[in-house]
């Protein structure tokens, strides 16, 4: 067969694009040669609706073994008594989880999109938004973090059925134990979406939520360093709290629930391919060369946004915990708006995304900031010293956002800088 020329020469131009730039997007992150080829491999052939050992398709005893690998790996690295690696996504596991324990209609809390929320965690054009009906918690004006006591209070009055934690521009730990008593005083599922942070959580550097939370959801890509996908995890399995019951009768388990959501709920057959990535990557996390991968991000979002700050920028809750920061540019530049900066940054192949800040009066196209995250220009063996000179760069960029000379000028020295750093280091 002819190979397709068209396309290969994009994937190409798409290889350079990465090896040449400063991946900055707190969502990205490059995987290993072994997780590349696990997802081009023939597992892309195979049908396998349902679970291992229980499946709609003959010829699955090969996938079973590689789906179960990958589960058993996840708990181990989560300490969970039960996982579905199947979910395509982060969005579709928190899909699954609205499936399982909501109705139509059903009231839910979770953190406002417009301070760090995620898509499918209320957006109005989002399925969460359009079947259930969500309510939002918001970030305190002056600390930039969550404010609990505001939180409680609209828990209590809202009574919503699930309580969700995480986001996808929140650059602080969580109060898992406080979100947890709040969802008890009023009834709640708590669900945790740990997608940012998972890889973070995995090396024991910021706490578990699986002690805590009912559920928690994750994508297997960003900190983690898998394949694109999702997963949901339980701590410890238990009855659904609104005694549905199987057809033979038996209460069900949330697992049964969870599964049963997944597929054949919200999807159809799994793609083995991508499960056997996540399997090996997960094989990664639990060597000890993660730890120190995922040691060195929290290190080099640290002094990044520490950077930032001496050159003026406000960091949003004035610094991070994890690997991400959200930057408010109005406090430099009044009038420079995030996609401005983002056209500008990629331009000169630094690559960040616009993302509105807390309270912004800039519309979700505009934005009033970008955010940075540090995961895929650390797994190129980035260190701190190279923090303290992207936070230059980025300000020599957006000083001259519409001087092309400048833009030129910062480019070929990023093209330089990134030829000592390999696609995968660590």
């Amino acid at each position: 067969m002819k190979r397709d020329e068209l396309i290969f020469d994009i994937i190409e131009k798409e290889h350079q694009r990465q090896l040449k730039g400063m991946e900055l997007i707190a969502s990205e992150n490059f995987v290993s040669d072994q997780v590349m080829q696990a997802m081009g491999s023939c597992m892309t052939n195979k049908y396998a609706e349902g679970y291992p050992g229980h499946r709609y398709y003959g010829g699955c005893e090969i996938v079973d073994q590689s789906e179960q690998i990958a589960i058993d790996r996840l708990k181990k690295i989560f300490d969970a008594e039960w996982v579905n690696v199947q979910p395509h996504s982060g969005a579709q596991a928190n899909a699954a989880v609205f499936l399982a324990v909501l109705n139509p209609g059903d009231k839910f809390m979770g953190l406002n999109l417009d301070q760090g929320g995620h898509l499918s965690h209320g957006s109005a054009v989002n399925t969460s938004g359009i079947i259930y009906a969500p309510c939002a918690y918001n970030l305190d004006r002056e600390t930039g973090r969550v404010d609990y006591d505001e939180m409680e209070a609209i828990a209590l009055r809202e009574k919503p059925k699930m309580i969700i934690g995480g986001g996808s521009a929140y650059s602080r730990e969580w109060d898992y134990p406080r979100m947890r008593d709040i969802a008890d005083k009023v009834g709640a599922i708590f669900l945790v979406d740990m997608a940012h942070p998972a890889g973070l959580i995995a090396a024991g550097l910021l706490n578990n939520p699986l002690k805590y939370a009912h559920i928690v959801t994750s994508t297997t890509h960003k900190t983690l360093r898998g394949p694109r996908g999702g997963v949901i995890l339980i701590g410890k399995d238990f009855e659904n709290p609104w005694g549905k019951k199987t057809k033979k009768g038996q209460i069900r388990t949330m697992s049964q629930l969870l599964d049963s959501a997944v597929f054949p709920g919200i999807q159809g057959g799994p793609l083995e391919h991508v499960i056997a990535a996540k399997a090996v990557a997960f094989g990664e996390i639990l060597q000890p060369e993660f730890k120190e991968y995922a040691a060195q991000v929290k290190k080099n979002a640290a002094v990044l946004a520490q950077a930032l700050m001496k050159l003026g920028y406000k960091i949003v809750s004035d610094g991070t915990d994890n690997h991400s920061m959200l930057v408010d540019l109005r406090t430099k530049f009044p009038e420079l708006d995030g996609k401005t900066a983002e056209n500008a940054l990629v331009a000169a192949d630094i690559t960040v995304n616009k993302n509105m800040v807390p309270y912004d009066t800039r519309s979700a196209f505009k934005t009033s900031g970008i955010r940075l995250g540090t995961p895929a220009i650390t797994t190129r063996g980035a260190k701190e010293e190279l923090m303290v000179e992207i936070a230059a760069l980025i300000d020599e960029v957006l000083s001259h956002v519409n001087d092309e000379k400048t833009i030129v000028k910062v480019r070929t020295h990023v093209n330089e800088v990134m030829k000592n750093y390999p696609i995968f280091a660590y």
